[in-house]
């Protein structure tokens, strides 16, 4: 295939001239979010017009505004001609809102996640998440941010104005054929680099405190974040809530799927310009980016030397300084919130996964990868994890590239690389690390709580798009209370009464004051009742349409599921 390498020139260089005013997104607030999927047409390059795919509009979609404790409906109305689901990535949602490769949306029809925000303060995204269309549909531009404020953040006096002194900042390259089309297979001629869809962007920013949200939305490259000046600029947030103090740093590595928060401080810059730089040269190997993206210069990518960006530095945005805001924030916070980390002593399971190539070898760094020597089936549960297990993971790169793991459902702390602690900007909620080739183990630590499905899985997987597309991903269910040894035990009667308002329960023998609870598919207890007998009806006609799962609390009886539509 040919490709159109329009800009490589300009993004080669430390001190590359930015042009364009950085695209900054609409957003939506409140509790009800309607988002249209849909083709549409970009000019990322004058008189080149491509062919994308958007929300709302034609290219990436709104910011959602989220209060934690909020519950929240989402109409997600699929028009792109393609099927496809949308994944909230980062967000506690139960298997049924979580929008993974099971929970499909077909050409036309439209979803409606319906849950309670339990997150915390930060930055998420959502995104497509079809198996082997994942790559395709968030490379032709389906993707955006989620913000979600609680009252622990607000306390804080940090920049929060969005477009004034509150930035969202979505990374992402692209590869381009010759007749300006985005190339959505496996290529290392990623040479295009842009922030919200602008090519190379600048930014009017006030000379005081300033708050950006970075994500890391593209397919493969990782990036390693400093200013031109090499003037500190300091980290506040990570994937899953703000970190316990803001951390200095010169440097930021940031890998496929993850977000960083960071406040730059450019009070003493007005009427001066600095550029936010990736220092690809600085890389270590093994790294998609770095100068040599494997262990070993056997390791070869095809076309990847003719990238100019991989091992260089250069230029992501160019800062135009201006004059303060009213009311700037000026100083940077000496500490943000309190973490309280699981122990590894009170984890009730350990489990191991080891990535590795398909074929060992000189090719083996362009895939496909296993996990535990198991590529993806959506028939395969890979893992049932008993409803709050405090758990400890353990993650081996026996493959000769660095891979950005991901899973959904929690965030987790991690405990160590290779046996050494991590560093300060890596000690808070996340839901992405990157584990680094040459046999090196990333352990974590995370706890299943709030939700259960004992049918429809969770997903985790390399955060490297096509490496997930190929089948670097593995699934897992969450069980109910009871789900061990269900199948010993005898099971209840469910009888549809009356037009789906109300449902009789019988048992084989009969009970003497026993307490049944009713749950949602999200693992919320909908109503309690005292059982004694062998029968009972329930009123269930002011229950929403949907799956319910009946639990007896002594574990007499098998977990029972009705459906109320």
């Amino acid at each position: 295939m040919r490709y159109f390498l329009a800009g490589i020139i300009l993004l080669n260089s430390i001190f590359s001239f930015s042009q364009n005013a950085l695209f900054i997104p609409d957003t939506i607030s409140g509790t009800s979010f309607s988002l249209q999927l849909q083709q549409g047409s970009t000019n990322f390059y004058s008189g080149i017009t491509t062919s994308t795919m958007g929300v709302n509009g034609n290219l990436l979609g709104p910011t959602l505004f989220m209060n934690q404790h909020d519950f929240v409906s989402i109409q997600v109305e699929n028009q792109i001609g393609d099927t496809t689901t949308i994944h909230w990535h980062g967000m506690h949602v139960s298997p049924s809102n979580d929008g993974g490769p099971h929970t499909v949306i077909l050409p036309g029809q439209t979803w409606n996640p319906q849950f309670t925000v339990l997150d915390k303060a930060s930055t998420y995204w959502y995104h497509p998440h079809l198996h082997m269309r994942t790559n395709e549909h968030v490379q032709k531009g389906i993707a955006g941010l989620i913000i979600v404020r609680d009252q622990e953040e607000a306390a804080l006096l940090l920049p929060r104005k969005y477009g004034i002194d509150d930035f969202p900042m979505v990374i992402q390259t692209k590869a381009f054929d010759v007749n300006g089309e985005i190339v959505t297979t496996q290529t290392a001629l990623d040479t295009s680099l842009m922030i919200n869809g602008t090519v190379d962007p600048y930014l009017d920013v006030p000379a005081q405190v300033v708050r950006f949200r970075v994500l890391n939305g593209s397919s493969e490259r990782v990036y390693y974040l400093g200013l031109s000046n090499n003037q500190s600029f300091y980290q506040i947030g990570s994937d899953g809530g703000l970190l316990s103090s803001p951390v200095a740093l010169s440097r930021l590595q940031l890998a496929p799927g993850e977000r960083a928060e960071i406040l730059i401080d450019f009070s003493a810059l007005n009427g001066q310009n600095i550029s936010l730089i990736s220092y690809g040269a600085e890389l270590p190997n093994a790294i998609y980016g770095a100068a040599q993206p494997g262990m070993g210069g056997g390791q070869v990518i095809p076309n990847y030397t003719s990238n100019p960006l991989n091992g260089s530095n250069f230029s992501l945005i160019e800062y135009h300084v201006g004059s303060p805001t009213s009311n700037p924030i000026s100083t940077i916070p000496t500490s943000l919130v309190t973490h309280s980390p699981w122990q590894e002593a009170n984890a009730q399971a350990t489990r191991s996964l080891t990535f590795t190539p398909v074929t060992m070898g000189p090719g083996a760094i362009n895939g496909p990868f296993l996990i535990n020597n198991m590529a993806f089936d959506m028939m395969m549960i890979n893992y049932y994890i008993p409803f709050e297990n405090i758990e400890v993971w353990s993650l081996t790169n026996q493959s000769p590239i660095a891979h950005p793991f991901h899973i959904h459902d929690v965030q987790f702390y991690i405990l160590d690389i290779n046996g050494v602690p991590p560093s300060p900007s890596l000690q808070g909620r996340k839901d992405v690390v990157l584990v680094p080739a040459g046999n090196t183990t990333v352990r974590f630590i995370t706890r299943f709580e709030d939700h259960f499905n004992d049918t429809l899985p969770y997903m985790y997987h390399c955060h490297m798009l096509t490496h997930e597309d190929m089948g670097m991903m593995g699934q897992f269910i969450v069980n109910g209370p009871t789900a061990i040894q269900e199948n010993e035990k005898p099971a209840a009667t469910i009888i549809y009464q009356s037009s789906l308002s109300s449902i009789l329960i019988e048992t084989p023998s009969i009970l003497n004051n026993e307490i049944l609870e009713i749950f949602d598919v999200s693992g919320k207890k909908i109503s309690q009742h005292f059982y004694s007998g062998n029968r009972l009806q329930v009123d269930v006609s002011s229950f929403s349409d949907g799956i319910y799962f009946i639990h007896f609390k002594s574990d007499v009886y098998k977990n029972e599921k009705f459906i109320k539509w």
